[in-house]
């Protein structure tokens, strides 16, 4: 007995001596603002003492860089890098610990799993609507449709999809299987908004650490992980950007002999070509000189009236590949991301054969036969 009587007492200590090694903050408000490398968003976080922990998943990158916690009274300053979490307590009004966790997006399961070695190849379809669509299997029995889009995370289902087409009780998503690939138990958000004709959408983010090769030619998704393929000839390469974890790539706009540079998100779930951000085409001075191929105006469910100018871009180049005549939209208002970012959408993308590398951060892209079709938003 006294063995069991010093054992439980050694564990006490242990876990006492644990809970002391968290750092502790201070805070009187639940409000907490966080600088997550160069963006600061305020007020964005609120204290939930009963989560243990709360987990914040920093903004996607590799690089080694500064997450930083304020609250009304104190902060605290995390180095996140790939594989990283730091645990620490915020002690709100003198009593209750709410234990948070600072994490990368990048997680040591998700490095595990990129590096074993598979190829799995997944048909899909080019729809009208230029989305990427393949079959899906729910809990091993409901066949829905969804859209791979680089522009999103993880797995989103509509509303009436749930409501009709899963045929479980609950309504619990156990599991997705899209070809050979099987995901459990994984994170699903319900949502109003997807790519025409879709049952939901699924994002870059699952195939964090692999190599996503999306052939149009073949109409095909090809995934590999471990050692990857060698990249064919005639690929042109440059460097994937993750931008507030969305991925993106520079481009250049050309028109009347200058050259506008931007960062560009990647949208294989939208039908347009390009949007442009207001903003930053009205900083390059682009909004009045670009030619108008019409304007479209559409309200929201509140009424309110928005307007859409659709112009024509000369020349738009990325990797070295130019394409001309390229229809785009620019905004009426300010961009809904929060901060000034434009996008490529499917319109423009399906026209290269893509490589996406998200262990090195790299794209290869090469023209195929969608290459000279015409736009949606012709001129």
């Amino acid at each position: 007995m006294k063995y069991l009587l010093l054992f439980l007492s050694l564990a006490s200590v242990k876990i006492i001596k644990a809970q002391q090694a968290f750092p502790v903050i201070r805070a009187n408000s639940k409000s907490v603002t966080i600088k997550d490398g160069a963006f600061l968003d305020r007020n964005v976080w609120t204290l939930t003492p009963g989560a243990r922990p709360d987990v914040y998943t920093a903004d996607r990158t590799r690089k080694t860089k500064w997450v930083v916690f304020y609250t009304d009274l104190d902060s605290i300053r995390v180095k996140v890098k790939p594989g990283s979490r730091y645990d620490f307590v915020i002690l709100l009004n003198g009593k209750d610990s709410c234990y948070t966790r600072i994490q990368s997006t990048i997680t040591p399961e998700k490095i595990e799993q990129s590096m074993v070695k598979r190829h799995d190849t997944i048909p899909f379809t080019l729809t009208t609507y230029n989305a990427i669509g393949v079959k899906a299997i729910i809990n091993e029995k409901d066949t829905l449709t969804m859209h791979f889009d680089v522009s999103s995370f993880d797995f989103r289902l509509t509303r009436d999809a749930v409501a009709t087409k899963l045929n479980a009780a609950n309504k619990k998503v156990t599991s997705i299987r899209i070809a050979g690939l099987k995901w459990v138990n994984p994170e699903v958000v319900t949502t109003s908004f997807t790519a025409h004709e879709m049952d939901g959408r699924f994002g870059w983010n699952l195939f964090e650490g692999q190599q996503v090769e999306i052939n149009y030619d073949r109409n095909l998704l090809i995934v590999h992980s471990g050692k990857f393929p060698k990249v064919p000839r005639g690929y042109m390469k440059s460097k994937l950007n993750f931008i507030r974890s969305f991925v993106s790539i520079s481009g250049v706009v050309g028109l009347n002999g200058k050259n506008s540079s931007g960062d560009f998100i990647l949208d294989t779930g939208a039908d347009q070509a390009m949007i442009l951000d207001s903003a930053w085409a009205a900083n390059q001075k682009l909004v009045e000189k670009l030619s108008l191929i019409k304007t479209l105006t559409f309200k929201d469910p509140r009424g309110a009236k928005y307007e859409t100018k659709i112009v024509s871009v000369p020349t738009f180049t990325i990797s070295g590949l130019s394409l001309r005549n390229v229809p785009g939209s620019i905004l009426g208002g300010r961009n809904p991301s929060g901060f000034d970012i434009n996008f490529l959408g499917n319109d423009l993308l399906k026209r290269f054969n893509t490589i996406l590398d998200f262990k090195n951060d790299v794209i290869y892209l090469k023209a195929n036969t969608h290459f000279s079709l015409p736009y949606r938003h012709s001129s």
